[in-house]
């Protein structure tokens, strides 16, 4: 099994939306990190973002055409960089996506082909955006997929928690990150 970490969407923009959650989840994604790379398992950042006239929202996404009203998320914004206390190093990978999943609108499928990686564990806000979503194309492209819980994180505690406990175990292995560690 070769594996590769996602750390998706932990970027400027979606992470100040935490607010003093932030610290706490940066904390576990930064451990989370250093042990992948310690370990040689690739890491592979995921961030979403637009060209810079915003050609890929349509005025049909609700969800898209209200952030691109807020703030810009063209690929050079503040709001799109990968916050600095977990950023990719040169030889790491950043996909760029238009849309939800990780999958969606970026070349991510074709980096884990050519790594060779059939599992994925993955991390990230939010836990009812981009987790979801790309847990179930994940699991529909037969990967085998680890999510760590508090390494993970949403605006609403609840449906955090109701993910979690509830609709990723039928898919996934849901641990924390200190029992990945331990494990790994």
């Amino acid at each position: 099994m070769r594996s590769a970490v996602l750390v998706m969407d932990v970027q400027n923009g979606i992470v100040d939306r935490l607010g003093e959650r932030a610290d706490e989840l940066l904390e576990v994604l930064e451990r989370v990190v250093q042990c992948a790379r310690d370990r040689g398992v690739p890491v592979i950042f995921v961030r979403v973002a637009f060209r810079s006239n915003h050609l890929e929202v349509s005025s049909r996404n609700q969800a898209f055409s209200a952030l691109a009203a807020q703030i810009s998320f063209d690929e050079s914004a503040e709001a799109t960089q990968i916050h600095p206390r977990v950023a990719p190093r040169e030889d790491e990978a950043l996909v760029t996506k238009r849309r939800v999943s990780a999958f969606a609108g970026s070349d991510l499928g074709v980096l884990l082909r050519s790594l060779d990686v059939d599992h994925l564990v993955l991390t990230g806000i939010a836990t009812s955006g981009v987790v979801l979503s790309t847990t179930r194309q994940a699991a529909d492209l037969d990967y085998r997929l680890t999510i760590l819980s508090d390494a993970c994180a949403d605006a609403d505690a609840e449906v955090h928690r109701v993910l979690m406990e509830k609709v990723f175990p039928r898919q996934a292995t849901v641990i924390s990150a200190d029992d990945w560690i331990a494990e790994f």
